[in-house]
């Protein structure tokens, strides 16, 4: 399936991997797991070598509804179910929240969902939708994570950025005791709340440092180098690259009443790395898109610190 996207639900707008089903309101957590395809299971079992002698300290995660196997894990592996991953989002944000989006890439390996936080933010005269992704993996390569995501609704923009004041994102690993652990996400909610007010200062901020048309096309040279030994074909795509982001710029529609300041060279950069078509689509292109979404991206991270540094 395109973008290892095994399935998936969302609501009123199409996803960036334009899959999945359409519901008018966003659904409760047991319906999130049917529309999601979630309502399956992972069993640990031992593993064995063709001389069917058990290998000791790694079991296999299986899932139960088509006996596929996740991941090969050590003994102090403990597995969250899609049914706890659900719940404790439901216990994070209590009876009001709303599921946007869910599902499972490569296979079942890892899943995913977006909720709408309770609170809505208008940052200087603009509405910011805040969201938590909350992300799990059953194959043992990656911690259970929650971020913070704020959108730009005008653009569904992302922009979630690094700030030194508010931590934008929460993980812990699969050892331990994970329920004690689980306890300790319900202060993520707070801490996303106190990252939301301190994006709407940092927000403020950005939009009284102006910025000169010359300082912004300096920075799209940076963000977009173009190195002398490039080929003739690569210096054009380059070029193509950059003449993308000066459009996001300077002629937006969005962001024609903003101004020329920090602010909007920031929403510029977010608009390219989102939305922009890459020059070549690997297989996993939007998969890969998704997780810098969560994670931050680098690209935006990158203009946010030269913005800060000007």
């Amino acid at each position: 399936m395109a973008a290892n996207v095994e399935t998936m639900f969302y609501v009123r707008e199409t996803p960036w991997h334009g899959l999945g089903t359409r519901v008018l309101e966003a659904p409760s957590s047991q319906e999130a797991l049917r529309l999601a395809g979630l309502d399956w299971n992972v069993i640990q079992e031992p593993i064995y070598t063709k001389e069917n002698e058990r290998i000791p300290g790694y079991k296999a995660n299986v899932r139960d509804s088509d006996r596929k196997t996740l991941g090969v894990v050590t003994d102090r592996y403990k597995v969250i179910q899609n049914t706890e991953a659900f719940a404790f989002t439901d216990a994070l944000l209590g009876e009001g929240v709303r599921y946007e989006t869910a599902g499972s890439l490569q296979d079942g390996k890892r899943i995913w969902l977006l909720a709408h936080m309770p609170h809505e933010y208008i940052i200087g005269g603009e509405h910011i939708s805040p969201y938590l992704v909350f992300t799990n993996t059953h194959d043992g390569s990656g911690a259970v994570r929650v971020a913070a995501t704020p959108v730009r609704v005008v653009c569904s923009n992302t922009l979630n950025l690094a700030l030194a004041q508010a931590k934008r994102s929460w993980s812990m690993i699969h050892t331990g005791n994970v329920q004690g652990k689980l306890e300790e996400a319900k202060e993520t909610l707070l801490m996303a709340r106190e990252y939301m007010d301190e994006l709407g200062k940092e927000f403020e901020n950005l939009r009284k440092k102006e910025l000169s048309d010359k300082k912004v096309l300096d920075f799209i040279e940076i963000l977009i180098p173009k190195d002398e030994n490039f080929t003739p074909q690569q210096k054009k795509n380059v070029q193509r690259l950059r003449d993308d982001m000066k459009l996001r710029y300077f002629e937006a529609p969005d962001l024609k009443d903003v101004g020329r300041n920090a602010y909007r060279f920031i929403n510029a950069v977010s608009d390219f790395a989102t939305h922009a078509e890459p020059l070549r689509k690997t297989q996993n292109y939007k998969e890969n898109l998704f997780g810098r979404t969560i994670e931050g991206n680098p690209l935006i991270d990158r203009a946010y610190q030269m913005v800060c540094a000007a």
